[in-house]
């Protein structure tokens, strides 16, 4: 599955991507077809996708899936936005999925405690971020949070909960307190693929719902992700954004006889689209999703059965539809002598690729002082902050590497242990 079995025991990376012979095998094939970008590999992506997580659940919750491939979540959280009405008219051209026309460019409600792009994205189309901390006990979004700020805010078009490492958040508190308000969920499931909940995955249970395949995600096609809508004019106006606002398929007409020349530019579209030489990588991954996601889940059940009598450490929050994207451990600092950093800086030192997830919204310059942001404000993502890291962890990981990273972080926090 993976080069990593061949790696020196010296250093445990972070992540490694689950690549093997058959997804090369389906890049040289797109290679040697002569056609290298978004067509026929790009379109059977999509349908794939949208069959995987369409399927009878996903029909019972609300009708047919509809998919579109981009170029990276953070393109589709921006075509998303947009379609929500974010942004000036003069952004898109004057067409909007709704619509509706609005004298201000509006803004998001989000978490702090997320990449930046999830902000950022709405940043690029003129539109304003607003925050809610996160649950008490976890690293999701708060719906009464959500709530209050819907009640304050009434320039908000999109509430975008992120489902962080993987594990869904309460959408049906969710979504319930954004429809009394009138405004549109967006899922950012970069981290939950393949979550599957009793009702339906995660990324289908929104409005629109936006998945990435970065390296280090279940899937990857080394960048690139999904946007999945049942929304028939959000599905029209993406897909119209998603390659130049141009207002019909145009990928055949430099192969088909029949393919016609003529097209019209009808709003200032986006390059956005996925080539066909990362699809036809990700309909391989596609097909391996859930060997992958059980992979992991047997990864993560060895560190919870190995951390959970360690009373220096807290598990990572677990529930119905985890994808297990990410493995992150609190330290409890009252019972060490270390700090995060301390701890965290030791365990690199003995060979162990840790990452942070996530540096809050509130510590990164540009949104801190673009929207006044205060660490005070979000007391709950500042102490997740605070005691959070995340171990290696990823498909093909073999048991002598996941043993090291079990034995290194327990021999670490007791020759720490006492504060």
């Amino acid at each position: 599955m993976s080069k990593a079995d061949n790696q020196p025991l010296d250093f445990i990376p972070f992540s490694v991507p689950a690549v093997g012979q058959e997804e090369k095998d389906a890049v040289l094939r797109v290679m040697d077809s002569g056609w290298l970008t978004t067509a026929k590999e790009a379109l059977a992506f999509e349908q794939e996708f949208a069959g995987f997580v369409g399927g009878a659940q996903g029909e019972a919750s609300g009708g047919e899936i509809k998919a579109l491939a981009v170029n990276s979540a953070t393109s589709g959280l921006q075509l998303a936005y947009q379609a929500c009405g974010v942004g000036f008219d003069w952004v898109s051209g004057g067409i909007s999925a709704s619509g509706k026309k609005y004298s201000t460019p509006g803004k998001i409600l989000t978490t702090p405690y997320t990449f930046a792009s999830t902000a950022t994205a709405a940043c690029h189309l003129g539109g304003g971020v607003v925050y809610a901390d996160v649950e008490a006990d976890g690293y999701n979004i708060d719906p009464a949070q959500v709530e209050r700020r819907l009640a304050q805010d009434k320039e908000i078009r999109a509430v975008v909960p992120v489902h962080i490492a993987g594990l869904p958040c309460n959408m049906d508190e969710i979504c319930a307190i954004a429809a009394k308000y009138g405004v549109p969920v967006v899922e950012d499931a970069a981290h939950a693929f393949p979550s599957k909940t009793k009702n339906g995955y995660a990324g289908t249970l929104g409005d629109i719902g936006v998945y990435s395949f970065y390296a280090t995600k279940t899937i990857t096609t080394a960048e690139g992700g999904m946007i999945c809508t049942k929304n028939p004019e959000y599905h029209k106006f993406m897909s119209t954004m998603r390659m130049h606002g141009i207002d019909r398929p145009v990928w055949n007409r430099y192969t088909s006889e029949k393919a016609s020349w003529e097209y019209d530019v009808v709003a200032p579209g986006y390059k956005f689209n996925l080539p066909d030489v990362l699809a036809a990588m990700g309909r391989v991954q596609l097909q391996k999703a859930d060997l992958l996601f059980q992979q992991r889940k047997a990864i993560a059940q060895q560190y919870n059965q190995a951390f959970a009598d360690c009373d220096f450490l807290q598990l990572p929050p677990d529930g119905d539809g985890n994808a297990w994207h990410l493995y992150i451990l609190r330290v409890v600092p009252e019972k060490l002598k270390l700090s995060r950093n301390e701890f965290t800086q030791k365990l690199q030192e003995a060979g162990l690729g840790i990452s942070m997830h996530f540096i809050p919204h509130f510590r990164l310059s540009y949104l801190r002082q673009t929207f006044g942001l205060n660490a005070a404000d979000y007391p709950n993502a500042q102490k997740r902050f605070e005691t959070s890291f995340s171990l290696p962890f990823w498909p093909g990981m073999s048991q002598e590497m996941v043993e090291r990273v079990i034995d290194t972080v327990v021999q670490l926090g007791r020759t720490y242990y006492g504060n």
